[in-house]
């Protein structure tokens, strides 16, 4: 008899086991990220929308649509919270980008976050769109930013959606 409890025990820890590690997966799925980054923006300055949820179902979270276009990236060039005193104060990033470089976060966190010794920061204007990032295993695109010097824009392909970045060194 204990020894049939005992046999039973293993089989639900291990059906457990497997049963989480399934559902992690199910939340990981990767989005195919843009072949490239936003277009120089020409047109009228912009402030901060209310939302970015152009579309039932679509995040409110600057994000970009099957199609490339950049939801959320039609601030202008010239707006003041976009200026950055030393832009490329630690260099520029010279990994590779677009889709074709894809990089697995390894550490760190908003204020600072690594993957193969590149260091990065999320703008601060930015924070409200990472709650959700995996720090220790998401995957992330790096695109230039046309309009903003001084950025870089961090595609995260779980999420489909991106943030501003600065570049802290290698």
């Amino acid at each position: 008899m204990q020894k049939l409890f005992i046999s039973m025990i293993a089989v639900l820890l291990c059906s457990f086991t497997a049963y989480a590690q399934g559902h992690e997966r199910e939340h990981e799925r990767e989005v195919r990220p843009p072949a490239h980054g936003p277009a120089p923006f020409h047109g009228e300055r912009h402030e901060a929308p209310q939302t970015f949820r152009d579309r039932e179902g679509h995040s409110d979270y600057p994000h970009v649509h099957s199609d490339g276009r950049w939801i959320g990236h039609d601030w202008g060039r010239d707006n003041d919270r976009f200026r950055v005193e030393h832009p490329w104060e630690h260099g520029r990033f010279s990994g590779g980008f677009g889709r074709s470089h894809v990089w697995r976060i390894e550490g760190g966190g908003r204020d600072r976050f690594w993957f193969n010794g590149f260091y990065f920061g999320v703008a601060p204007f930015d924070y409200g769109y990472v709650d959700n990032w995996y720090w220790d295993r998401d995957n992330v695109v790096i695109y230039e930013d046309p309009d903003h010097p001084g950025f870089y824009l961090a595609y995260n392909t779980r999420l489909g959606t991106y943030v501003h970045v600065n570049f802290l060194g290698h």
